[in-house]
């Protein structure tokens, strides 16, 4: 009990920035505008009240657990709005996107890092988060390859500053380029880094593309699980090489398994079985929304904006050229395969 009552302050917190979030959205929609979404104005509402006041003891445990738990959460709700069709079908065509996307991330990025005179670790780091998706990959990684914090907050701060970017940037040049839902979904949900990024950059663009963004996402996350036995391997042969001895931390499968996905797709399942009625669906959808805003809000309560710009040059030019790289083959390959610009999934 006393567990669930240290949540409360800061859970509560978010919320509030969350329902303030959504009232400002309302009213950008009623004068006309659609700039940006509730999840990106949760987001920096809660960076601005970091700069004022930084979460302490109280706020601190529900903050940490609105951004992680209840995000997981919110995804699996939304897969009772959801056919598992279409969930497999969006799964299909993101999976022709990544091999070219996570080939320019492991491949290109690769020898970028080593161009800039970065160590490897630092490097593989950058390139997880901005191939497979941000902070849980770099998370995942991190102990396999017995990277340092250092190393771990170079890889953190560079994926995250470019993800700022594209939360405001992507909804913009998606309307430019007159992409279809569809179209911006699967761009969003491969080439924008965090997954709680992918939800905000999707949903600012319609509700359709948030859908089409997330669930291109989910299936990204998966790759966490080949990447870390990957990169397991490297520093294994690394480590003989130079004779250190060293055993290197163990791969455990289900701790490094992304569960919620597996929610997702039951929910999912539920609904397209017909067992889970359609108005009910329709307030899984919304609470799932809703509190997805209220996650972008933790995230914002926790970023030092400050911190993330002291980070180190060299780390952040990385960052920013494999993410751009990204950027342009994930919607390059979408042309070649007629999803842009206007095809459906």
């Amino acid at each position: 009990m006393k567990k669930v009552l240290k949540l409360i302050p800061g859970t509560l917190l978010a919320l509030v920035i969350a329902a303030a979030a959504k009232g400002l959205e309302t009213l950008e929609s009623k004068a006309g505008l659609h700039f940006i979404g509730a999840s990106v104005i949760a987001l920096f509402i809660g960076m601005l009240v970091n700069a004022f006041y930084k979460p302490n003891a109280t706020t601190q445990p529900g903050i940490k657990f609105t951004s992680k738990k209840i995000l997981k959460f919110a995804i699996i709700l939304l897969g009772a709005s959801l056919n598992i069709r279409t969930v497999l079908t969006v799964g299909k065509f993101s999976l022709t996107v990544m091999v070219f996307t996570l080939a320019t991330c492991f491949g290109l990025g690769a020898l970028i890092g080593k161009a800039l005179g970065l160590n490897w670790k630092t490097a593989s780091l950058i390139n997880a988060g901005t191939g497979i998706c941000g902070g849980s990959a770099i998370a995942a990684i991190a102990p396999v390859i017995e990277a340092d914090d250092m190393d771990i907050a170079y890889g953190l701060s560079a994926t995250f500053l470019f993800d700022m970017a594209m939360i405001v940037l992507f909804p913009i040049l998606g309307r430019a380029l007159g992409l279809s839902d569809a179209a911006f979904g699967l761009w969003a949900g491969t080439a924008v880094n965090d997954t709680s990024s992918v939800v905000a950059a999707g949903y600012a663009f319609s509700e359709a593309a948030g859908d089409f963004a997330t669930m291109v996402k989910l299936t990204r996350t998966l790759a966490i699980i080949p990447a870390v036995l990957v990169f397991s391997a490297v520093n294994m042969h690394i480590e003989r090489k130079q004779e250190s001895g060293a055993a290197g931390a163990k791969v455990k499968i289900a701790k490094i398994f992304p569960w919620f996905i597996l929610g997702f797709l039951a929910m999912s399942g539920l609904t397209s079985l017909g067992l889970i009625p359609a108005g009910f669906a329709a307030f899984l959808k919304n609470a799932s929304k809703f509190l997805m805003v209220a996650a972008l809000a933790a995230i914002g309560l926790n970023t030092d904006f400050k911190a993330l710009c002291r980070s180190g040059a060299k780390p952040m030019l990385h960052g920013f050229i494999v993410s751009l790289l990204v950027v342009l083959v994930a919607i390059a390959v979408e042309y070649v395969i007629g999803v842009a610009p206007h095809g459906t999934l």
